[in-house]
């Protein structure tokens, strides 16, 4: 027997909310436990009706709705969220990820995507629609650190975040790009290209890329012992 799904429903529109009620309620694997445009009590009425998906709109203001899902998200266990949209715009959909959304559809979406687009969700999977995946594998490649080759000498006492900012410097970005890539401020990151220099006596911050090159170990010309040799 299927376990029934527990969906709350946060959208602005009425006939919105009114739709997905009567698309929903035709189908006994969900239980509609509430539906609301969002308010200040929000919070209050989705903890109490205690949902396993929360399927809300993406109109309105953003901040509202990424500060929601972060507290719900740690008030209700295993709570996941389907962002409902009319287009598909990508920063839309990037900012929906980031916040913690792991199902995306748009408003034209049929009564059996919908329903299986939830389904999928409360059973561990994400759902976005095909055209937004490449935006998708995009984001991921663009904000994936390169592999390292700098070999930071162990005596420079550098912490983990120089660390990562010294690999970021190596990528040529500027202190804006580091800034927004780590959700820093630019101080902050100009504060540890400061630090770094110190730590390290370089001139500027192409010397210090320069030093840690310099300072790789030779590579060996033998393979590993666990390594995989093909040849003959």
């Amino acid at each position: 027997m299927r376990k029934v799904v527990g969906v709350f429903l946060l959208a602005e529109n009425r006939l919105l909310r009114e739709a997905l009620i009567r698309l929903l309620s035709k189908r006994n694997e969900f239980c509609i436990v509430g539906a609301s445009a969002h308010s200040r009590s929000i919070q209050q009425e989705i903890i109490a009706a205690k949902p396993q998906i929360i399927l809300l709109d993406s109109s309105g203001s953003p901040e509202p709705k990424s500060a929601l899902i972060s507290a719900l998200r740690g008030a209700i266990r295993n709570l996941r969220f389907v962002m409902v949209d009319m287009e598909p715009d990508e920063e839309i959909f990037l900012n929906s990820i980031r916040a913690g959304a792991v199902g995306y559809i748009l408003k034209d979406a049929s009564a059996i995507e919908v329903a299986a687009a939830i389904r999928e969700v409360a059973a561990g999977n994400a759902v976005c629609p095909p055209s937004l995946c490449m935006a998708l594998f995009r984001y991921t490649f663009q904000h994936s650190p390169a592999p390292s080759n700098l070999s930071v000498p162990p005596d420079v006492g550098l912490s983990a975040r120089e660390r990562q900012m010294l690999e970021l410097l190596s990528l040529r970005l500027t202190n804006k790009e580091i800034a927004q890539r780590l959700g820093l401020s630019e101080q902050t990151v100009k504060n540890h290209v400061h630090h770094i220099l110190r730590k390290t006596g370089a001139s500027n911050r192409f010397s210090v890329i320069q030093l840690c090159q310099n300072k790789r170990p030779a590579p060996s010309i033998l393979p590993a012992a666990n390594a995989l040799v093909f040849g003959p």
